[in-house]
C-alpha cells in the first residue's frame, strides 16, 4: 500500500537524520583531538543497543530498523574510536 511505503520511507529518513546527528560530535573529537569530556560508558551502551536493533531488524526483515540503526551504530563507533584515540 502507498501509506505503508510512505510511512516506511519517512521512518527511514527520520531515523537516518537522527543517526547522523551524532556526526558533528565525531567531527569535533577528531578536529580537536580531544574526547576527554565524552562518557564512553554512555556511548558504549548506545552502540550495543544499536547493534541489537540492527540484529532485530534483520530478524524481522525491517529495512528502516536495519538502515537507521546501522547508520547510528557507525556514528557511535566513530565516537568510541575517537575516545580510544584522544580521550584517555
Amino acid at each position: 500500500m502507498v501509506a505503508d511505503f510512505f510511512l516506511e520511507s519517512l521512518a527511514t529518513f527520520v531515523g537516518i537524520v537522527g543517526s547522523v546527528a551524532m556526526l558533528p560530535q565525531v567531527y569535533r573529537i577528531f578536529k580537536r583531538k580531544s574526547a576527554k569530556d565524552i562518557s564512553i560508558l554512555t556511548y558504549s551502551f548506545l552502540f550495543v543497543a544499536g547493534i541489537i536493533w540492527v540484529l532485530y531488524g534483520v530478524n524481522i526483515q525491517s529495512s528502516p530498523l536495519i538502515i537507521t540503526n546501522f547508520v547510528g551504530s557507525a556514528s557511535l563507533l566513530g565516537i568510541i574510536i575517537g575516545w580510544f584515540l584522544y580521550g584517555r
